[in-house]
C-alpha cells in the first residue's frame, strides 16, 4: 500500500510543466532529447527509485553545505545562488566560495559508487555546467565536488574558466532555441545509439521513430499521435 502511494507522489511530482527556457544543466546534453522535453514529446516515464535518489541527492547537497558553512577554513560567499537574468537560460549554483584570495564557483554532484570508483577526471556535462557557471558570475575559477552515494566518500577537480568553451556552449543554445522556435528537430547524436545518454533517454522510444538528421517537428508529431492512437 505505502510503495504505491509513495510512488505516486514521485511520478506526479516528475511530470513536466511546459518548459521556457533552458537550464544551466542542459549545457552538454543530447540537444534532441531537450528539443523533445519543450515540445512535451511522449515520453517513458522515470523509475521511482530513480526519483528517490535525486530527492536523497539534494539531502547531500544540504549535509555538504552545512560542513561548509560550519567551517572558517573557507568562506561562503552565498549558497544556492541564482545566475543574472538571462534571456534564454536560468540556473542556480550550489554556492560561491572565497578562501581569501579567490573566489570559486561550487557545484555539487553525488553519484553511485560504481561511477565514483571509476572517476579519475571529471563527467563531460558537469564541466559544461559548470563553464556556463563561471561565465554568467565572472568567475575565473570553480569546483566539481563529487559525493559518492553509497559510503559519501569525496573527490574535487580544480576548474578553470575556458571562455572559448563558455561561448561554444552558449552558441549551441541559441542553436537550439532557433530549431525549437522553428519546429525544427536537431539531428540525433553522432553516436546514437552508443553514446550513454541514449541508454538512458526518457525520449528513446521516439528517438527510435524519427529519422538521424534535422526533422520538422509538426509531421513527426502527426506520427507519433497516429502509431500511439
Amino acid at each position: 500500500m505505502l510503495r504505491e502511494i509513495i510512488d505516486k507522489f514521485y511520478l506526479e511530482k516528475d511530470k513536466d510543466r511546459d518548459r521556457q527556457h533552458f537550464y544551466v544543466t542542459d549545457a552538454g546534453r543530447c540537444p534532441r532529447s531537450i528539443f523533445f522535453k519543450f515540445k512535451n514529446a511522449p515520453k517513458k516515464d522515470l523509475d521511482p527509485n530513480i526519483l528517490r535518489l535525486f530527492d536523497h541527492g539534494e539531502h547531500i547537497h544540504r549535509l555538504i553545505m552545512k560542513s561548509l558553512l560550519s567551517t572558517r577554513d573557507i568562506h561562503v560567499v552565498a549558497s544556492e545562488v541564482n545566475i543574472p537574468k538571462q534571456e534564454i537560460i536560468s540556473g542556480r549554483a550550489d554556492a560561491i566560495l572565497s578562501d581569501g584570495k579567490d573566489l570559486y564557483v561550487l557545484d555539487i554532484k553525488s553519484i553511485n559508487g560504481f561511477l565514483f570508483r571509476k572517476l579519475d577526471q571529471p563527467k563531460e556535462e558537469n564541466l559544461c555546467q559548470l563553464q556556463l557557471y563561471l561565465h554568467f558570475f565572472g568567475i575565473k575559477k570553480g569546483i566539481l565536488l563529487y559525493v559518492n552515494k553509497n559510503d559519501q566518500h569525496l573527490k574535487e577537480f580544480a576548474i578553470d574558466y575556458n571562455k572559448k568553451q563558455a561561448e561554444e556552449l552558449m552558441s549551441s543554445l541559441e542553436k537550439l532555441n532557433m530549431q525549437i522556435d522553428n519546429d525544427k528537430i536537431p539531428a540525433r547524436l553522432f553516436d546514437y545509439p552508443r553514446n550513454k545518454h541514449c541508454r538512458y533517454c526518457e525520449f528513446k522510444d521516439v528517438c527510435k521513430m524519427s529519422d538521424p538528421g534535422e526533422m520538422k517537428w509538426i509531421s513527426f508529431k502527426e506520427k507519433i499521435q497516429n502509431m500511439t492512437n
